[in-house]
């Protein structure tokens, strides 16, 4: 079974091990501060979540909403699959999950963003994010920063 929970104080060792499990591929070594300063207070960026198969945490992600940008605007944050464990849908069920939230919690929300690299922006692509802007070694060197969006529907909340 498939749990979307919160995320707690005591997720933070295995989302630590789940982003060193996606480095270099998926993340610069670099980022890792950034993210563990995120999980610190991830509250103060959105709704921060762990994905559970059998009671173990096989997956995080966030959403955030507004902020400095209007209120029909959110986005996903810092989602990531543990490496052992791609290609078994488990991401396609992370970003489902969190979509549906931001539909059912947030629905003034028409856009949703996120900022991926050159490698899972295909993946995104077919969720149905389409490319805003791209800054060649935004993240670090060899890893690009894409910035992404996804039209809802008006009234709806499905894209």
């Amino acid at each position: 079974m498939t749990t979307l929970r919160p995320f707690t104080a005591a997720d933070l060792p295995a989302c630590l091990e789940m982003f060193d499990s996606n480095c270099p591929a998926y993340f610069a070594p670099s980022e890792r501060a950034d993210y563990e300063a995120f999980l610190s207070d991830p509250a103060d960026h959105g709704t921060y979540f762990v994905l559970e198969q059998g009671g173990e945490v096989v997956a995080c992600g966030g959403v955030w909403q507004g902020g400095n940008l209007p209120e029909d605007i959110g986005g996903l944050s810092w989602g990531m699959v543990r490496g052992d464990l791609h290609g078994q849908g488990i991401g396609t069920a992370l970003v489902t999950l969190r979509l549906a939230w931001i539909r059912e919690r947030w629905p003034s929300v028409r856009e949703v963003q996120i900022e991926t690299s050159q490698r899972t922006e295909g993946y995104y692509a077919r969720q149905g994010f389409r490319v805003l802007g791209r800054t060649p070694d935004g993240f670090a060197p060899g890893l690009d920063e894409i910035k992404m969006v996804l039209k809802l529907a008006p009234g709806t909340g499905q894209p």
